[in-house]
């Protein structure tokens, strides 16, 4: 069964333990968090919090940077596919610098306090990425799309022309779907010692500091984001549905199973990012719990960038024995 192969049952396991994992530590951050308000310190508590999301961090870092060097340092690499990758890995890497340093550093540091300035840019940048994640991973299924059901225009569709413009529109969507939130948060939000209950500056939280009617800004936000989550979904599902029909006309096994192992690594990072962002954000949304929320933004900020290098490469025959001869 080559579908099969994409690991779905693994990946949902993945995500079970890792939320779990996740509920634990944003019990245990928010505790922290609690102690530090209370003037209180449990230094067990502290060292072994950093030890973990340090750790997190690290592997997050360099296990991205080993897949953009693979990508970078073997010519069989440089297609659009691993170009697209390479980018995703950066972004990843953004991504997770934006809020996890911080946290780091307050975990050790007892501190709860973030500047007004600090705050803006955080949640800037956390929008920025969030959004050119979403792109990339759209982009990717496009490139795959082409690459399995149109293999005689692949060199002329995804030219490497094109593949700068859709990186360009990208950013450029990222970068105004960013510059929204900041404006809308910079126009009516009350900052003045307010608290948040999260581990940074949520988005989502800082729109409800609003000093009058929050209401019309949340709808302009939300329908932003949905313009910007639902086309990428659709996207994807219209490009998978096409790839899945091709693949399906393929008279032997063999050949499905080939044909489809090349977009199983995306397929799991696609599951991974979206199941991650609609199954724990919309969890939190029926809840109203903080601490649900905050075990969102740590599957988002930590765990996805840390998984996705070992989806490609553990999943991908080329990347794999690429970074054995740069490590051996």
């Amino acid at each position: 069964n080559f579908i099969g192969d994409i690991c779905i049952h693994n990946i949902c396991r993945i995500l079970y333990d890792f939320t779990f994992l996740m509920n634990f530590l944003s019990k245990k951050v928010s505790k922290h968090y609690q102690n530090a308000k209370s003037n209180t310190y449990d230094p067990v508590l502290q060292l072994v919090l950093f030890g973990i999301f340090l750790s997190m961090y690290l592997i997050t870092v360099l296990g991205n940077l080993l897949l953009i060097l693979a990508v970078s340092s073997d010519p069989h690499l440089h297609t659009p596919m691993y170009f697209f990758l390479s980018n995703l890995s950066f972004n990843d890497i953004c991504f997770t610098s934006t809020t996890v340093p911080k946290m780091i550093v307050d975990i050790l540091t007892h501190s709860r306090v973030i500047s007004y300035v600090g705050c803006l840019t955080q949640m800037s940048l956390y929008v920025l990425f969030v959004c050119m994640d979403d792109m990339l991973l759209t982009v990717m299924a496009y490139d795959r799309f082409v690459a399995i059901c149109q293999p005689l225009h692949y060199a002329v569709t995804v030219s490497a022309h094109r593949c700068a413009l859709l990186l360009l529109a990208s950013v450029f969507l990222s970068l105004v779907e960013s510059q929204l939130h900041n404006s809308i948060v910079l126009l009516s939000a009350c900052f003045k010692h307010m608290e948040i209950a999260n581990f940074f500056c949520d988005p989502s939280q800082l729109l409800s500091l609003s000093c009058s009617d929050p209401l019309l800004n949340i709808m302009v936000t939300y329908i932003s984001g949905a313009i910007l989550g639902i086309f990428p979904i659709l996207g994807i599902f219209f490009s998978y549905y096409k790839i899945i029909s091709s693949v399906l006309k393929i008279p032997s096994s063999e050949g499905r199973y080939k044909a489809f192992s090349t977009c199983s690594s995306h397929l799991s990072a696609v599951c991974l990012f979206y199941g991650t962002g609609l199954g724990v954000y919309l969890g939190s949304d029926v809840s109203y719990s903080p601490s649900n929320r905050m075990v969102a933004c740590l599957m988002y900020t930590v765990v996805c960038p840390m998984l996705n290098p070992f989806i490609y490469s553990l999943r991908n025959r080329d990347i794999s024995s690429t970074l054995k001869s740069i490590l051996i």
